[in-house]
């Protein structure tokens, strides 16, 4: 690997742990606020920096940590699907099947705008976090190998 891709990396890491930093911040957050019928404009506020990060933080590992990866490991680059499943079987992520649905959730995110179905999305969200901080984890580990030092994950 050369001196850029192995630059490119880590900072691709580094932007991948603020973003997980801040996740986990919202995520404590909104786990004590809990899914209601209706939110007080504060809290609402605060589901949705929770939404956005989360959306943010699974392009971040999706779209550029993945990506990039593939191309280290001379992967093909196919469609997100394919990026997913190679994922999977690199043990980065547990399941395929719940990162097709972070990544649906992510649209979601983006593109919804009715009221009712933003508490759906607010549930997701909370139920699907862990399982993406915990890939987040699984990326940095295995990314010693490229990067010969352990990233600050806190």
């Amino acid at each position: 690997m050369t001196e850029q891709m192995r630059n490119l990396l880590v900072n691709e890491l580094n932007l991948l742990v603020n973003a997980k930093e801040v996740l986990v911040y919202s995520f404590n957050k909104c786990s004590a606020i809990t899914i209601k019928e209706a939110y007080e404009p504060e809290e609402l506020e605060s589901f949705e920096s929770f939404t956005g990060r989360f959306a943010r933080l699974s392009d971040i590992l999706l779209q550029k940590v993945f990506r990039l990866l593939d191309i280290l490991d001379l992967d093909s680059q196919g469609t997100i699907r394919d990026r997913i499943n190679r994922a999977e079987k690199k043990e980065l992520i547990d399941s395929a099947e719940i990162f097709i649905e972070i990544r649906m959730i992510r649209n979601d995110i983006a593109h919804e705008y009715l009221p009712e179905e933003i508490r759906d999305i607010f549930e997701k969200v909370l139920l699907l976090t862990p399982h993406l901080l915990d890939s987040v984890e699984r990326t940095l580990l295995y990314c010693t190998k490229y990067t010969s030092s352990n990233l600050e994950t806190n």
